[in-house]
Parts: C-alpha cells; structure tokens; sequence
C-alpha cells in the first residue's frame, strides 16, 4: 500500500478525481481514503499546512496503515533563480530550515539523531527522474527547504540557498521525511512550482495553486504505475 499525504484540499482534490473510493477511516479529525488506482491501493490524506500537522499525519498514518512507500506531493515556492512556475522540483533530500540549536555548537538546520538533510529513497528518485524523462517535463532535483513560514522575503529566500544548497521551500516536507526515516519507511518528496520568490509571489502562489497541483497529481499518476509492490 502507498500511502500519500498532501497538505491542502486543493492539493487532494487534484489527485482524487476519477479514482474510486473504496474506504474512508477517520483518525481524530484526519479523513484517510483508500482508493483503487489500477493495481494498487492508496491512502491519501489532507494534513494541514506546517510542520506540526504534517509529522503528526505521518506518524498516524503509519501507525494505523501498513505503508510500503510514502510520497508528500503539493506545491512549493522556488528559490533558484533556474526555476519557473509549474516546473516541477523532485527532492533528493529534505531539510528544516527554521530548525536552530547553534547555540550548542551545532550547524543550522542540525537534528539530533537525523542531521543536517534527509536523503529521499533511491528506488522513488530513479523512478520519478525516467518518468519524467519520458514525460518530457521540466523537472529538477535538489533539496527542498521546509519550515514553518512562507518564504516572501527574497533576502531570506537568498540566505536559504545558500545555506542548504536549496531549490524551493514549502512547510511540511522535511518534517514528513524525519517521520518517514525514524520509521524505516521510503519516501519521497516531489513539489510543483506555484510561485517564485522574488516576484509577486503571494498572488502567484494563488493564480497557480489548482492548476499546480493538477501537474504534480498527473505526475505522481505517472510515477505510481512504475512502481513494484
């Protein structure tokens, strides 16, 4: 079973068209459905924005369900000035760039027991990178960058970059990725560009958020039917 979480009902309602719902659980105020997609069964589930609701989704749905990979899809602000909007960014590692314990001699971004970055699974990467080979999308690999605000302010989008060596930044990922890792489940993490800092980007980030998420849902529909259970 595949288990994918998406922080937004946009982001859900994108993937979730034309697919059959066979069950709904509900796990205190979490709905999770199982649907049917070709030969294989999924469990999605609307987390909530941010890194708090993100992990605790993560942690319910594997104690609950028995996940053989997990995937976070949605949308994300790009901060490299080689990416556009509806690029698609495919995350080969994950990092929290809020999280600060340098007073104890540690480098941003460090966590006990984790590190620094959360490398994606190498099996979900391979896949995602030759179906988006053939797909001919515009898609890049890098880190994605997650914390709890959304990045506006291009001084602290720069400061990002160039810190972690990160393409885009959202606010659940990593978070979803340390759950994933604590609990030796692969995963992996793939973002669509709804806007880029610099710019415009809170109207951005809304003209472009359904139709976003529609790219990065035909994307994972594509990813899904290679994958081997």
């Amino acid at each position: 079973m595949i288990g994918i979480i998406f922080a937004m009902k946009e982001e859900l309602n994108a993937f979730i068209q034309e697919l059959k719902v066979i069950n709904t659980y509900k796990i205190f105020d979490l709905v999770f459905y199982e649907v049917e997609f070709l030969d294989k069964k999924l469990i999605l589930v609307e987390s909530g924005i941010g890194k708090v609701n993100a992990a605790r989704t993560t942690q319910i749905l594997i104690d609950n369900m028995k996940i053989d990979y997990l995937f976070n899809v949605g949308v994300a602000g790009g901060i490299s000035h080689e990416l556009n909007v509806l690029d698609i960014v495919i995350a080969d590692s994950l990092v929290q760039h809020d999280f600060d314990i340098t007073e104890f001699n540690h480098p941003k971004g460090y966590i006990p027991n984790v590190g620094i970055s959360i490398k994606c699974d190498e099996y979900l990467i391979k896949i995602a990178t030759e179906v988006a080979s053939k797909l001919n999308l515009k898609v890049k690999s890098g880190v994605i960058a997650s914390g709890d605000i959304f990045v506006s302010n291009l001084t602290m989008s720069d400061k990002i970059n160039k810190k972690f060596k990160a393409i885009a930044t959202e606010m659940e990922g990593a978070s979803i990725a340390q759950v994933a890792y604590l609990s030796n489940i692969p995963f992996l993490v793939i973002r669509s560009i709804s806007d880029v800092v610099g710019t415009n980007n809170k109207i951005t980030y809304e003209s472009f958020l359904e139709e976003s998420s529609r790219e990065v849902a035909n994307f994972l529909k594509n990813i899904l039917k290679e994958i081997n259970l």
